[in-house]
Parts: C-alpha cells; sequence; structure tokens
C-alpha cells in the first residue's frame, strides 16, 4: 500500500493528510479537495519565490565577503569616520541597506488585549512535549508563594521534607512588602493585615490594634469569590495584571497568616508562543504530524499528558477559565489559560511530509503557513472548548527573516492561505522576529511590509549575534562570546528595536518585546535583572518557565512599559552607524589560556544541545553548562556557538587540531553530565560512530558555507539518518 496520497499534484504523507482530512478538516467547513487545491497552488505560487529570495541571501552574502576580504589587508576601521560612511555606502549600493521611506502607522486591527493594552511575561514552548505545552498554556496563573517557597528568591532553595515554616513566613512577609509597593493601602501596611474583606463593593482591610483601612486606589479592586463579608478569595489588578488573595485560615500557610491568607495567585504568562521551530526537533512527516496534532489539541482544548509524580499517575490539561463577582456585582470570567501564538519556521528549510508535482520537498514554512492556520481556524470559529482569542485573530510568529522582502513574502503566503480556508483578509497576523541583521538594519520597512498584520516584533539576542558573526565571518576574529552583550551594537540593537517599533505605531496595537532568561534555575538573579527589560519599554519578554513567568510578572506591577512608550514616542536613541559596528578585534591578542577556555565553552555547549537533539529528538532543554548551571538551550544557542568556533578557526586563533581535541575532550564531559539519563548514548567511546558528535564538529568545521550560519541543514540530515539507523 502507498505511503503517500496524490492531492493536485501534491504528493503527500499519508499519515498528515489523514490528519487533516479527518482531524482538522470537519470543524472548520473547509473540504478536503479544496484545502489540498488550495494547498498545491500556494506550493505553484511561492516555491519560485522562496528560492529567490534564498538566492537573494547568499548573493548579498558573496558580496559583502568579497568586500571585507578587500578592505582586511589595509587595517580597515570599520567602526571608525569615514570608514563607517564607505560601509554604508557600500551597503546601500548592493541592496542590503534599503531607503528608508516617509513615517506612518501600523493599521493592524482586532488584536486581543494581551497583544495590544495589557503587558506582561511571554513564554516559549516546544509543541512537540505535551506536558511541557500544557504547563505552558496554564501559566496564566500561578502561586506566588510556591514559587517564593520553591525558588532562591528567598536565598538557598529549600531542602526536601516537611513544610519550613521559618521560610513560609519570610514568603509570607515578602509578599506583603510587595503588596505595599504595588498595591498600598490608604493608610498601614499589608503587614499589618488581620482581616480581609468586601463592604459595599470596596476593600475593607482590619489591622492588628482594631483600625480599618481600604486601598489607596479604590479602583485596584476587581471583584472577589465566596461571601464579601467572608471572601475566599480577592481579586485586584495592577498595571491591568490581576492578582488574587485566596484566603484559607486552615492551610499550612493560613495558619501562619494572621488575616488567614493562603496563597495569591498571579496573572503571569499572558501570551504563550507553541514552538514549530527552534525549540522542536522535526525533520519527517512524522515529527510534523505529531506537531500539528498537539498544536490541534491546544486550540480543540482537549490535549492531555500523562506522567508519573510520586508514585501516581498524573494527568494534565488546560485549566478552565477562573470565576468572580465583579464589583458591580455581575458574574466576572477570567482567562484562565495563556493567549496562545504558533511559531512557524522560517523559509530556508524543506520536509518531506509533502513533495510538490516534480518530487520535491515543499518549503516547511509554506507547509506551517497552511497547516498551523487551518487547525487555528477552529477557534477562529469557536469550535474548540475554550475561546483563544476573542478577537478571532490567528497570531503566527515567523522567524529568522531577512529583511523586507521576506517579510511581504509571508504576509502574502498568509493571504492565499486566508483565501483557501476562506478567512477575512489579515485575520492572520504576523510577529516578526528581529533576529536577522538585514532585518534589524531595515526594521521599519520590515514592518510597513506588514503594517496591517503586524502584531509583534522582538529582539533575540542569540540569533542576531550569530547573525552578526556569520554575515562579517571574513572581517576578521570576532570579540569573545562572553563579551559580545557588552558591545555598542547590541545597545544599538536593543534601544533600534524599541524606537522604530514605537515610531511605528506600535503601541496600543502589538506587542515589542525582548529575549529569553536563560537559567531556569536562577531565579534571584532574574528577579533582580530581567526588570531591565521592562525599563525598556518592551511589553513582553521571554521567559523560560512558569515559575519564571510568576516573578516575572511582578516586574510588570512596578512598571508599566506602555506609559514608557509614550514618553519614549518621537525619540531615536540608537544610531544606524552603532548597529553596524562590527564586533570584530583587531588585535586579537588573548592568551592560550583565554583562547582555550573559550573553545572549551563553545564545545561544551555545542555537544551538549546537539547530543540530545540528534540521539532523542529533544528540541528544547536545560542542558548544563562547562561549569553545571542549566542553560536553556535551542538551536539559536547553537548557531551563536558554532559560529564563533568556526570564526575563530577560519582566521587562525585555533587549529583544526585544536578545535577536534577540545571536541573530544569536551565529550567525555557531556557523557558524564548525562551518565544519569537511561536514554543517552555516550559520545567518547565511539566518536566516529556518533552521529551527534561528528554532527557537532560538521558544524564548526563547516559553518563558514551554512547558509547564514543555521544549524538547521546539518543537523535535520544526521537526525534524519539516526532516525533510520534506529529502525534497523
Amino acid at each position: 500500500m502507498s505511503k503517500r496520497i496524490s492531492a493536485h499534484g501534491l504528493s503527500v504523507d499519508r499519515g498528515l493528510y489523514q490528519f487533516m482530512t479527518d482531524e482538522v478538516l470537519p470543524h472548520i467547513g473547509v473540504s478536503s479537495d479544496t484545502f489540498w487545491q488550495g494547498f498545491a497552488a500556494g506550493v505553484a505560487q511561492f516555491t519560485d519565490r522562496n528560492r529567490t529570495l534564498l538566492a537573494k541571501r547568499e548573493e548579498l552574502q558573496s558580496k559583502i565577503d568579497e568586500w571585507y576580504i578587500a578592505h582586511r589587508p589595509h587595517g580597515h576601521k570599520y567602526g571608525a569616520g569615514e570608514a563607517v560612511k564607505e560601509y554604508t555606502d557600500f551597503l546601500r549600493e548592493i541592496g542590503y541597506l534599503q531607503p528608508e521611506g516617509d513615517d506612518f502607522a501600523i493599521t493592524t486591527k482586532h488584536t486581543d488585549d494581551e497583544i495590544a493594552h495589557t503587558p506582561g511575561p511571554q513564554l516559549v514552548v516546544p509543541v512537540l512535549n505535551a506536558r511541557f505545552a500544557l504547563n505552558a498554556a496554564n501559566a496564566r496563573w500561578g502561586s506566588l508563594y510556591n514559587v517564593l517557597y520553591g525558588s532562591d528568591v528567598l536565598g538557598e532553595a529549600p531542602k526536601a521534607g516537611g513544610f519550613d515554616q521559618a521560610r513560609g513566613k519570610k514568603a509570607v512577609a515578602w509578599v506583603r512588602a510587595h503588596f505595599d509597593k504595588v498595591m498600598p493601602l490608604a493608610a498601614g501596611s499589608h503587614a499589618d493585615a488581620t482581616g480581609y474583606a468586601i463592604n459595599d463593593g470596596a476593600l475593607l482591610v482590619q489591622l492588628a490594634g482594631g483600625k480599618t483601612t481600604g486601598l489607596k486606589d479604590k479602583t485596584q479592586l476587581k471583584g472577589w469569590r465566596g461571601d464579601a463579608k467572608k471572601p475566599e478569595g480577592i481579586l485586584l489588578a495592577v498595571n491591568g495584571l490581576h492578582v488574587e488573595i485566596v484566603m484559607d485560615a486552615k492551610t499550612p500557610i493560613g495558619k501562619l497568616d494572621p488575616a488567614g491568607i493562603a496563597d495569591v495567585m498571579v496573572e503571569a504568562a499572558l501570551t504563550t508562543i507553541v514552538d514549530l521551530e527552534d525549540s522542536i526537533a522535526a525533520v519527517d512527516a512524522a515529527d510534523k504530524t505529531q506537531a500539528y496534532r498537539n498544536w490541534l489539541g491546544l486550540i480543540m482544548g482537549d490535549l492531555t499528558a500523562e506522567f508519573q509524580k510520586e508514585g501516581k499517575t498524573i494527568t494534565r490539561q488546560l485549566t478552565p477559565d477562573r470565576t468572580f463577582t465583579g464589583t458591580d456585582g455581575k458574574a466576572k470570567s477570567l482567562h484562565g489559560r495563556s493567549l496562545l501564538l504558533v511559531r512557524n519556521v522560517g523559509i530556508l528549510t524543506t520536509n518531506p511530509a509533502i513533495l510538490d508535482k516534480d518530487g520535491n520537498e515543499v518549503f516547511e514554512g509554506i507547509m506551517d503557513g497552511f497547516i498551523s492556520s487551518a487547525i487555528a481556524t477552529i477557534d477562529v470559529k469557536g469550535k474548540g472548548k475554550y475561546r483563544n482569542s476573542r478577537t478571532g485573530a490567528i497570531y503566527i510568529v515567523k522567524p529568522k527573516l531577512h529583511g523586507p522582502e521576506e517579510v511581504a513574502f509571508s504576509c502574502d503566503v498568509f493571504a492565499a492561505v486566508e483565501k483557501t480556508l476562506s478567512l477575512p483578509a489579515d485575520t492572520i497576523k504576523i510577529g516578526i522576529m528581529d533576529e536577522e541583521r538585514r532585518t534589524s538594519v531595515n526594521l521599519k520597512e520590515c514592518i510597513r511590509a506588514a503594517k496591517s498584520r503586524v502584531m509583534f516584533i522582538n529582539t533575540g539576542f542569540l540569533d542576531r549575534t550569530g547573525d552578526e558573526i556569520h554575515t562579517a565571518m571574513e572581517s576578521g576574529a570576532m570579540i569573545p562570546k562572553t563579551a559580545m552583550k557588552g558591545t555598542k551594537w547590541i545597545a544599538a540593537y536593543e534601544d533600534w528595536n524599541v524606537d522604530v517599533g514605537i515610531a511605528c505605531g506600535l503601541t496600543g496595537k502589538a506587542q515589542i518585546g525582548k529575549g529569553m532568561w536563560a537559567m531556569p534555575d536562577r531565579m534571584s538573579a532574574m528577579y533582580k535583572e530581567k526588570i531591565a527589560h521592562v525599563k525598556a519599554a518592551a511589553n513582553c519578554a521571554w521567559v523560560p518557565s512558569p515559575t519564571a513567568a510568576v516573578l516575572h510578572a511582578l516586574h510588570y506591577h512596578e512598571i508599566n512599559p506602555l506609559a514608557l512608550q509614550a514618553q519614549l514616542a518621537g525619540k531615536r536613541r540608537a544610531k544606524l552607524d552603532d548597529l553596524l559596528t562590527i564586533p570584530v578585534d583587531s588585535d586579537a591578542n588573548y592568551s592560550p589560556e583565554d583562547i582555550q577556555r573559550e573553545l572549551d565553552n563553545n564545545a561544551q555547549g555545542i555537544l551538549g544541545y546537539v547530543v540530545r537533539w540528534i540521539d532523542q529528538g529533544i528540541g528544547c532543554s536545560k542542558v548544563p553548562d562547562i561549569n553545571d548551571v542549566g542553560l536553556m538551550e535551542d538551536r539559536a544557542t547553537l548557531r551563536i556557538s558554532a559560529q564563533h568556533m568556526c570564526n575563530w578557526l577560519h582566521h587562525g586563533l585555533v587549529t583544526q587540531d585544536q578545535v577536534l581535541a577540545t571536541m573530544q575532550r569536551m565529550a567525555k564531559v557531556v557523557d558524564k553530565q548525562n551518565a544519569d539519563d537511561p536514554a543517552y548514548t555516550p559520545m567518547a567511546k565511539d566518536l566516529e560512530g556518533s552521529l551527534a558528535f561528528q554532527s557537532a564538529v560538521a558544524l564548526v568545521l563547516e559553518g563558514r558555507v551554512q547558509p547564514s550560519g543555521y544549524t538547521e541543514p546539518i543537523l535535520h540530515a544526521m537526525r534524519v539518518r539516526q532516525k533510520q539507523n534506529a529502525k534497523g
């Protein structure tokens, strides 16, 4: 029996075809014939254009390489004086830098409040891990007490065992201090509260000594649960984010609290990006179908995941909405789940799940656009258990686009999808990830190309740095990877993104976001440092876990970034010259010890990530670094490390023998770090036979010729081989 089905000239994997025909399309009233006809038309319409855009990337890179090589022997200072003008003139001449048009404001309509009006944390979750996906979707609300008690914010994390009363009291005091800061009382302190009740629609707080008071800002009260005189929960809001004070004097925490507060539930991850891209390993039809099926489960509301905990089987599912009595006495419902966005792949990769009329793999970005949108249309039509977008929008984050032409291409694909699915124009919104150099320097024109669809821009340090290194590979040896965050171009990049976003009218219509905190176990450090993203006027920022989302939400209690955006309107802080300053080190005078330390760090990180990707199909996980600090790794972290090692090898700071010796030594380190994983296959015992080890080496040795320095071509090919080997 054939494993493929012919559909309007396409050859579709049978499992994927049946998934769409049986599980998706019946919910949206689009026939299988109509869908595959539209898909086939889209493949015919956009494939050559996709190839042309990729060819332009290579053409521009070749010209830039030649320019760097021609100027390198003369000691060219890329960031000084006339050299800057010469360099920018060259970039304009070849079309890398596009003319910047007149000012404009985006016209995006019908975005949900979480996108347009309420700032807050944003999660990114691998769609292939159903449990993680459900945890992220449910991270709209989280227990502040649990987060404080279980993390290092209050000092060293608690030891296993019974309830630590002293730590519990410390958590209570910490929360009361936060309340005083963001929800102050008209008189006195929350620390002295002995009771909370509702009186005539206002919060009544009993203080030690018999006095009563209320909120300084009475409008912060939004409702309650249970009897107003003895409420089970009190609902407040700060800068649009809700907080529920849970009352129950019978719990261990409630017994310690004079007011009987058992917990504080914080509205945290307002949005979650369900990821089909960097955080998953999907290389064939089976992988893609499972990814789409999990996305379908989230949209339908019936996705579940079972796991074992303390000897018990636990089933995870989506949480329902939360119901309160509003201050007007009417029922008030709040969303129990994050607003879900879906990240498609970019325009580089193809996938064997569907072949075109010539037998070629279709571009995966086109496939994602049609299929993930068809699934999301179930929500648009209100056919799921819960409603995701209340405005009828589909939110697609589009990564790794290079410049305005590629943004326009993506929008045209979305228009074709809308036509096939009979959706109104601009139903599909686009998130533009500002993570490639040609997008950064042309950001205004990129936004213009999607001005009726754009709902999100953000910065991403890792991919952006990887592209910076690859674009300027021939300019010279780069500064150490750890020094990148302190460079002029990074500061300009972060400010430029916000400046341009505000100037293009994103405030009140779209998100301006910042990147990831990579250390999920270092929550104390995150709480101290990540407020900088809010101070930078970003109305969302990425966090690595539901725990981190709860803590980062507190930053939005303290600062309203939308107010900061209003203050920055009309200002342009960053300069193009600074943005184009290349992080090349003209001296590169490092000691042998410094060089080896940099090599060790990069090699260990590459191997630690790649071995799970190739051998186990894990695209995102907490990978211990060389100092055994757990870091959230995905392909973006791999890209920067591989490109940096490649750059130093290319410019002679290290030799190939040194790279190989370092890789071999670090393979033993990574094997030891994974010794407790029963599914792990050690690399060091058979380096030649380990496809994971060979992949890691290839990413460095062949990094200069990889398109834009991307890791996907090598990873995908090796993962396919690994899966074939596993089948025997």
